[in-house]
């Protein structure tokens, strides 16, 4: 038996994985830029138009220090596209939530990243599924989740 994770199929899925994250990644800068947004400022905003969080849990999702959260929601703020409000849960913690604005722009952002809508479009619903449940599995969620 080898070394875990040499053997040739291996290899070349997480090759395939890099290579998928990679043009994702071009593609949702290019998308970002389109909205004269960082790809970071465009991830917080998609991040808040879900759900308002607090700068702390900005940081965990984006695995990054909470200063550097401030300024970029800083940045969103001063275009409109996010507001800080009192957590309704502790008044003395502050939130940041998406604008009308802000929400309206992160549903362009997604629905215009075409190199992942365009290439799972070609899949059935079948294997769409299957694919979405082995990456949930990969990630440690339960399937169908």
């Amino acid at each position: 038996m080898g070394i875990p994770g040499t053997d040739p199929l291996t290899v070349e899925v997480v090759e395939l994985i890099g290579a998928v994250v990679a043009r994702y990644h071009d593609e949702y800068e290019q998308a970002a830029a389109e909205h004269s947004l960082t790809g970071a400022q465009a991830r917080v905003l998609g991040l808040l138009s879900l759900e308002p969080l607090p700068m702390r849990r900005i940081a965990q999702r984006m695995k990054c220090e909470p200063s550097n959260i401030t300024g970029i929601v800083d940045r969103l703020e001063a275009r409109g596209l996010v507001e800080r409000r009192p957590d309704p849960a502790d008044r003395r913690v502050k939130v940041a939530a998406a604008t009308d604005e802000g929400r309206a722009t992160a549903r362009l952002l997604r629905t215009s990243l075409d190199f992942a809508q365009e290439p799972l479009a070609e899949l059935s619903t079948q294997e769409r599924t299957a694919l979405r449940d082995l990456l949930q599995r990969m990630l440690g969620a339960p399937a169908g989740s």
